[in-house]
C-alpha cells in the first residue's frame, strides 16, 4: 500500500487506487475478482481517509484465496500503519 495525506487546506476528496499485478495473479478473471473485492472494501472505508489522501493498494497472491473479513482486517492494518508513519515528524533533510 502507497499512502498520502492530503495538505492542510486541501479539501478534495481521497481517492484509492488498486492494482494486482500480472506476476502475481497470473489469471486475468482472478486478478479482476480480487480488484473488485479491494475496491469495495476501500470505497466502506474511503469517508475515513483525510480529505486530499491518496492511495495505492497493491492486491499480492495472497489476496486471491483470502475471504473479505481478511482482507478487510489487512487493508485496516495497513491504512493505520501508513497513517501512523505519516504522523511521525521527519527527520531534517528527509521528505516523503
Amino acid at each position: 500500500m502507497h499512502y498520502h495525506a492530503g495538505g492542510r487546506g486541501d479539501d478534495s476528496p481521497a481517492l484509492v487506487g488498486v492494482v494486482v499485478p500480472k506476476k502475481q495473479i497470473p489469471l486475468a478473471t482472478r486478478r479482476n475478482r480480487v480488484k473488485r473485492r479491494v475496491r469495495a472494501l476501500m470505497a466502506q472505508r474511503v469517508d475515513a481517509l483525510e480529505p486530499g489522501a491518496r492511495v495505492v493498494v497493491r492486491g499480492l497472491a495472497g489476496a486471491d484465496g483470502a475471504d473479505s473479513t481478511t482482507l478487510g482486517r489487512d487493508l485496516d492494518r495497513l491504512l493505520n500503519r501508513c497513517r501512523e508513519r505519516h504522523a511521525e515528524p521527519q527527520p531534517q533533510g528527509r521528505q516523503r
